[in-house]
């Protein structure tokens, strides 16, 4: 695509290009978009000079749609009808959601049709996806009137522990606004795009992305121009919404409104939630909040305010303490830490952070535009208009499938770069199996009972054959985007099988959140664990083999020498059945010593009958 520029007076493009690619920041509380512009990310401003759009969508009698700031004048008018914050349902199941479903001002539910989440708002059902769609397409038409030209083409950022069905969803919307979403990036690694940081330096920098729904700390090393990944974590379900709930909850407990209809509720609620969040905002750059609203007075001091979130802030110092250990770095090693989202303008963020970091936070770009002014960045890079940026994410998770004993074969380790492709071959474990189930799991833990189920899959009519002949390649293959895609196949006959996982629900969106914290707890045990499973599953292995040995040699075999396998065996059998991992070992090795000579014999046998021409 060619290079353009834009006169922003007369709104003329010279060399005009048929279409260009913008850049989407589609966030919890705001969304915003961006296009570069001779080289510089520009953030689209409406007629009142702002950029930022509200994440709110409205629906009237008539069946009009209102988004931005039309649909913000109607929480308090019209909170049943009114949607916000539809970023924290995305790809949710309503057991994700289930616990904080009051703190929305809308009806979340679950009609019964699939295993996602619904919005009802006048009698009919809404999924977050479609009401993303809806944010998408004033964004879409707001920068189409900025620039005079049709945009069809888009980068959408997300969170970086956004996992495969938060950005299919994401994806998914912004196909049923009109727009070919050509890349899902990570909101923190547009952000590094955004401050153009080490493109001519080796350095390592931190990226601290506090929004209004969503936390995440990326640790990225850059060097002549490639942006690298080292590590991320995060909190998917943590933010600036969290300060709001907080205030509101403070509030309820010290003037006792529990039972009031006015400040509780789904309709009396959401007058005292937009007070809270315009006393999070005051208190941003001054000591103290009062308004008075029904008769009452609210009133807050800067103190109060960070009491009542420092909680949360921990938090997130405890993401950023696992990102450097993932990491292998110290703080030390950082030479910038990089402020974004609209949450860290609260001084009790950039102070504790800048504490933890041991230096003085990045925030000369506005946090609210870094990373939509990214992702158009990195839009003009996929346009081929930049050649000296290279974009390098990574998976947050691990990847891989169960193995025999419930074990969590990794095939894809976290913090692997993507895109992505890796196999491994198995075999199968029972003579003529023709069906091999693979069930696919993402998380830390050896068990895949403590690693989160994103699907499952039948390889099925493999040609019978004896059990570990199979040749079957599983390979797993990440896109740009992270989206996971599963292939089996069985290498002797060809038969193949391909499906695009789509992560189950059920599991709560807290317990993904520890599932890092819960591998590092439990190493030990996980350990111990690992060891004894596989110690029975080749026990149990050699006691099949050897049954088969029995079998297959017994009229070559000496009645000692059945005796001495069969007590041997029986041994093994018996530890099996324990959990003592050293005694299994143990039967195992007197099993093959015992048997090893005797096999030789057997193969010494077999050898000569062939070389007289008989059949084996």
């Amino acid at each position: 695509m060619a290079r353009f520029s834009i006169d922003l007076k007369s709104g003329d493009l010279s060399n005009q290009p048929n279409e260009i690619i913008v850049g989407i920041d589609l966030g919890t509380t705001n969304s915003l978009v961006a296009y570069v512009n001779e080289g510089v990310g520009v953030a689209v401003k409406d007629e009142n000079k702002k950029t930022l759009v509200p994440s709110i969508v409205h629906f009237g009698n008539s069946g009009r749609i209102k988004v931005g700031e039309e649909a913000h004048r109607m929480l308090v008018e019209d909170p049943q009808n009114t949607v916000y914050s539809v970023k924290r349902l995305l790809g949710k199941s309503y057991a994700d959601v289930e616990q904080i479903e009051s703190y929305f001002g809308y009806d979340v539910i679950d009609d019964g049709t699939d295993n996602l989440v619904k919005i009802k708002v006048r009698d009919r059902f809404y999924t977050p996806t479609e009401l993303s769609a809806e944010i998408l397409k004033s964004l879409k038409i707001k920068v189409e009137e900025e620039l005079g030209i049709s945009v069809s083409k888009a980068v959408i950022t997300v969170p970086a522990y956004f996992n495969d069905s938060q950005r299919q969803a994401t994806r998914d919307a912004g196909k049923l606004a009109g727009l070919d979403v050509l890349r899902i990036i990570n909101e923190p690694t547009a952000a590094s795009l955004a401050y153009g940081l080490g493109k001519n330096d080796d350095q390592k920098i931190a990226v601290y992305d506090l929004g209004g729904g969503t936390f995440d700390i990326s640790i990225l090393h850059i060097q002549d121009g490639v942006f690298e990944v080292l590590s991320t974590n995060g909190d998917t379900f943590l933010g600036g919404d969290d300060f709001d709930r907080a205030i509101v909850e403070h509030w309820i407990n010290e003037h006792e409104l529990g039972s009031s209809l006015k400040f509780s509720g789904k309709s009396g609620g959401q007058a005292l939630r937009l007070l809270a969040e315009k006393a999070k905002k005051h208190l941003s750059s001054n000591d103290d909040y009062h308004a008075y609203l029904e008769g009452i007075e609210f009133a807050l001091t800067k103190r109060q305010f960070e009491q009542l979130i420092l909680p949360i802030l921990e938090r997130t110092i405890a993401c950023c303490q696992q990102a450097l250990k993932d990491a292998k770095l110290d703080v030390d090693d950082i030479q910038h830490v990089v402020m974004v989202g609209g949450s860290t303008r609260v001084d009790l963020v950039k102070k504790l952070i800048g504490n933890f970091f041991q230096k003085p936070v990045y925030d000369d770009l506005d946090p609210d535009e870094v990373v939509a002014i990214g992702a158009a960045i990195q839009a003009d890079v996929l346009a081929g208009n930049q050649k000296d940026v290279l974009l390098l994410d990574i998976t947050p998770l691990s990847l891989g499938i169960e193995t025999m004993g419930g074990l969590m074969d990794t095939i894809i380790p976290r913090n692997t770069k993507v895109p992505s492709k890796a196999g491994r071959q198995y075999t199968t474990s029972i003579d003529g199996q023709k069906n091999l189930k693979i069930s696919v799991f993402q998380g830390e833990r050896d068990l895949v009972e403590h690693n989160r189920k994103l699907g499952e899959f039948i390889l099925r009519n493999i040609p019978p054959m004896p059990a570990g002949l199979p040749k079957i390649e599983v390979q797993f293959i990440i896109n740009a985007d992270g989206i996971l895609k599963v292939k089996a196949k069985e290498l002797r006959s060809g038969v193949e099988q391909v499906i695009d996982i789509k992560p189950t629900y059920g599991i709560s969106e807290e317990d993904m959140g520890r599932m890092l914290l819960d591998s590092i707890q439990n190493a030990q045990t996980d350990m111990n664990s690992r060891a004894i499973l596989e110690a029975k599953n080749e026990g149990n292995h050699i006691v099949h083999s050897t049954e088969k040995f029995l079998e297959q040699n017994k009229e070559v075999l000496s009645p000692s020498e059945v005796e001495g396998i069969i007590s041997l065996k029986n041994d093994l059998k018996s530890a099996i059945t324990g959990d003592d991992k050293d005694l299994i070992n143990s039967a195992i090795q007197d099993l093959n010593l015992y048997s090893a000579p005797i096999a030789h014999k057997v193969m010494d046998i077999v050898i000569r009958k062939a070389m007289k021409g008989q059949k084996v």
